[in-house]
């Protein structure tokens, strides 16, 4: 496992949240139409009554679009997830610390500082970067 495939995931995950969002702008275009008519029952007592209608309007491109962002989006969930399970197999045969160290920095997305302050025990963003990158070269 390397950096790489780390940064590949966030932005895997990041790319699914973006198409999502698409989808819905899409499904937002849509026209809703309502109309009213009128008739009656058809058989004796003949009474008039009014009915309410109503549907969406769309059309075949728009309807065509959504479509294919659907499929597109499905085909990157699942390599998002396949990259997924491979990160949190990987995850689970390395030290504790190193999870840490890899959830705040890639995951949440924290500067070294930040994570230094989280590891505790007097680190420094030098030292934890340090260890990273040893670890990484090791593995």
């Amino acid at each position: 496992m390397d950096k790489k495939i780390l940064e590949d995931y966030i932005d895997a995950c990041e790319f699914i949240k973006e198409t999502e969002a698409e989808i819905k702008k899409l499904e937002k275009k849509k026209k809703f139409v309502q109309d009213k008519v009128r008739g009656s029952n058809p058989d004796w007592p003949y009474e008039e009554r009014s009915f309410n209608l109503g549907g969406s309007v769309e059309t075949v491109a728009d309807a065509s679009a959504l479509a294919k962002e659907k499929r597109i989006l499905e085909e990157q969930r699942k390599v998002a997830s396949d990259l997924k399970l491979g990160v949190e197999e990987w995850m689970q045969e390395i030290p504790f610390r190193m999870q840490r160290i890899i959830r705040y920095k890639f995951f949440n997305r924290l500067s070294w500082e930040e994570v230094a302050v989280l590891m505790g025990r007097k680190c420094t963003a030098g030292s934890v970067k340090m260890e990273f990158q040893r670890f990484m070269k090791e593995s």
